[in-house]
């Protein structure tokens, strides 16, 4: 298939051009068959709110929340398009909750070994 925007050859079941982002086709399921399974991640982006990072664990929540009144109104390519946000901001949401674990425990140990090597002294 070929992009009627910037004329790069794409595969037959691609529905962005890899070349410039153009939309190639407006559905994702086959008429008359059954919609496509798209994944909302509102149980995770929940779970990333209460117990990684609040804020952006919200964007998370907002988006997949979306999901599903998308594929109901028949926009497959938008549902797509929310859900891979959805996941995007509960991943980052989860890497800054666990960074900040991190940071934490080395805060604590560095407190402990500073704090037994003052009272050594």
């Amino acid at each position: 298939m070929y992009c009627p925007k910037c004329g790069s050859e794409n595969d037959d079941n691609a529905f962005r051009c890899t070349r410039c982002g153009n939309i190639l086709q407006q559905t994702q399921g086959s008429p008359g068959g059954p919609p496509p399974s798209i994944p909302t991640y509102l149980a995770p982006a929940i779970l990333v709110t209460l117990f990684c990072c609040l804020p952006f664990g919200i964007v998370a929540i907002v988006y997949a929340a979306q999901v599903s009144g998308r594929m109901a109104g028949g926009d497959y390519i938008g549902a797509a398009e929310l859900s891979r946000k959805a996941k995007m901001w509960c991943w980052v949401s989860f890497g800054i909750g666990l960074a900040f674990i991190v940071l934490y425990v080395v805060f604590i140990v560095a407190v402990e070994v500073l704090g037994g090597f003052s009272q050594q002294m």
